[in-house]
């Protein structure tokens, strides 16, 4: 286990719990500390003061953090709810110099831990069987009501992020109505949360006896209900039955067939309460649905602070998702995705390599750090915080991605490009569309091409302008085979040429547009004339329309005033195609050019 994490629970009530991934975690038993956080600005001070008694003075920098928080977490802000406390993401992990920070919210760290709890630390409240595979719901009071969810994806589930305790209360039978409208006094808006909650339960406890009662806390009301006190134990099992309807809801929300799982503070400690309470036969109670939830299982959380198991796993795949993404070319991918966990300083180096790449490979640290206006160790930080050594190392995998598998992509030149990465997009547009033409390649249609040519007695090559280059190239391979080949470049030659073919003899019209009426005219006399016409050109063109076999190249060049580049090098890579396809079924019939015979593969070789 690497020894420099380090998880760690931010509470309702601002109390910051930490524990360290090791073995004991692992056994389910997590060594934790508690410590006073007075507010967000001591934060930052109190993870690093628990992470020096947690992991020791010698223990090394603390490099990982996964942070659970009682609240919502969106893009860089943290909210929690209950303390009205807002942090900034990249402001802590700036200032804890940490490669990783994960912040979560605790019910999304809890459902990941769902999985891996152990026997002894579940109770099933009623029967059920859940469903291998299925989706698992929770839902869990506490100072709030938490509710989050696993959904199954591949070979992982995925945490479902949710506000669901603040759905709108509903009440199921009369005792329920009359605490919903003593709330509706208090409160505009009564959520579930409001009543299935500690605080809820102090006030169920309050509207049950006479209103001029101080309500206990929620923990004594427990202990008051377990102990047979008549007002306590009512209250509980108003609660319970409440927390059987929210649940429900939750399970059919989400179509929980997998389970609905109970965590939080205050059940573990009610136990026994919850069925006596009628939690389970509220839950069944929903109509038309009562057997499809009867067949869902309802389980009771125990373990002790099953949240860390859960933020263990969340950074793990965190981690392990981002070495993943980090290898074989994925690095600009992964900087990107990464972009908003990175401090504000950070962002200026990420946003400068993104614009700039092979510039970014080839500068030395200060002008890097120049460049993007921050100091040289924000540039070895930014290196760090991806994974890296530093800078060097960095650069070598940065190296090692630029030049591997491109992905798909079209790079717009600028004219403040640099000259590395003016070439490096001009070579990168060119590398995507040979891979975009390599999906997409018809092979029924280059077969019936090279049957074509192979039997042919006679190949014209007809290509004008830019595509005449292309022509000369096919002419010189065929010559090759020893089969006649001519290209014409002029529209009346090659009218004049197509009038002389026949039956046997096949001609290679190339053409971006495949619109151009001469060439077209030529075309229709060699069909006439009996011969097949193999067509280089966009699927949607006239040529392609006429052609008895079209090869389709529909890379869109822009402007038709403007030059083919990137067409003309994948209508060449055709006819490299047919080339080594008529080769390949013509051994020992291929004339070198000394006049010597020599067999396909040595002539693919020697003509590639």
């Amino acid at each position: 286990m690497d020894g420099s994490r380090l998880l760690a629970l931010l509470d309702p009530h601002g109390r910051l719990t930490l524990c360290r991934p090791d073995g004991a975690l692992q056994q389910g038993a997590p060594v934790v500390e508690q410590r006073a956080c007075t507010g967000p600005a001591q934060l930052a001070s109190a993870l690093k003061a628990g992470w020096v008694a947690q992991a020791g003075r010698q223990a090394g920098p603390l490099r990982h953090l996964a942070l659970a928080v009682a609240g919502t977490v969106h893009d860089d802000e943290v909210v929690l709810t209950h303390k009205g406390w807002r942090l900034s993401v990249s402001a802590l992990r700036e200032s804890l110099s940490l490669e990783t920070l994960l912040v979560v919210n605790d019910f999304t760290a809890l459902a990941m831990a769902l999985p891996a709890l152990p026997p002894e630390a579940c109770v099933a409240l009623g029967g059920g069987q859940a469903q291998p595979g299925g989706v698992i719901g929770l839902i869990g009071p506490g100072e709030g009501l938490g509710v989050s969810g696993l959904i199954p994806a591949e070979d992982r589930r995925i945490t479902l992020g949710s506000e669901g305790g603040h759905i709108s209360f509903a009440p199921a039978d009369d005792t329920e109505l009359a605490i919903l409208q003593a709330a509706w006094r208090q409160w505009p808006h009564v959520s579930a949360e409001r009543l299935v909650s500690a605080q809820g339960l102090r006030f169920i406890w309050q509207t049950l006896g006479p209103q001029a009662d101080t309500p206990p806390d929620a923990f004594t009301v427990i202990d008051l209900a377990h102990a047979g006190e008549p007002r306590s134990a009512a209250a509980v099992a108003v609660f319970a039955r409440m927390l059987g309807t929210v649940a429900a809801d939750v399970a059919l929300m989400l179509g929980a067939v997998g389970g609905v799982y109970l965590g939080g503070e205050l059940l573990p400690r009610m136990g026994p309460l919850l069925a006596a309470g009628g939690f389970r036969a509220r839950f069944e109670s929903k109509g038309r649905f009562s057997a499809w939830l009867a067949a869902v299982p309802t389980v009771l959380v125990t373990a002790p602070w099953p949240v860390f198991s859960g933020l263990e796993a969340l950074l793990t795949h965190h981690l392990r998702d981002r070495g993943a993404a980090l290898q074989d070319g994925g690095v600009m991918a992964r900087i990107k995705s990464l972009r908003n966990e990175l401090s504000r300083a950070e962002q200026r180096v990420a946003d400068h390599l993104l614009a700039h790449p092979r510039a970014f490979m080839n500068e030395p640290v200060a002008e890097i750090a120049r460049q993007a206006e921050v100091s040289q160790p924000t540039v070895i930080r930014f290196c760090r915080s991806l994974g890296f050594e530093g800078l060097s190392d960095f650069k070598l995998k940065l190296a090692s991605g630029l030049t591997g598998t491109i992905p798909l992509r079209h790079s717009q030149v600028m004219v403040d490009d640099a000259a590395p990465d003016l070439s490096a997009k001009v070579l990168d547009n060119t590398v995507s569309a040979i891979v975009s033409l390599r999906d997409g390649l018809n092979g029924q249609a280059i077969g019936r091409a090279i049957a074509l040519l192979q039997q042919a007695r006679r190949v014209e090559f007809h290509g004008v302008g830019n595509s005449h280059v292309v022509a000369v190239d096919g002419q010189y391979k065929f010559l090759r085979f020893g089969i006649p080949a001519t290209a014409h470049a002029d529209s009346a030659l090659q009218a004049m040429a197509a009038d002389l073919l026949g039956p046997g003899d096949v001609v290679v019209a190339v053409s971006r547009s495949g619109a151009m009426p001469d060439l077209i005219h030529a075309v229709d006399k060699a069909l006439n004339a009996g011969a097949a016409v193999v067509a280089i050109t966009a699927s949607d063109s006239p040529l392609a329309r006429r052609a008895t076999v079209t090869l389709a190249v529909d890379h869109v060049e822009g402007r038709t005033e403007q030059l083919s580049m990137v067409s003309r090098i994948l209508h060449l890579l055709m006819i490299d195609v047919l080339a080594v396809g008529v080769a390949m079924q013509r051994p020992g019939s291929v004339k070198s050019p000394f006049g010597l015979r020599e067999d396909a593969a040595a002539w693919i070789s020697h003509a590639r």
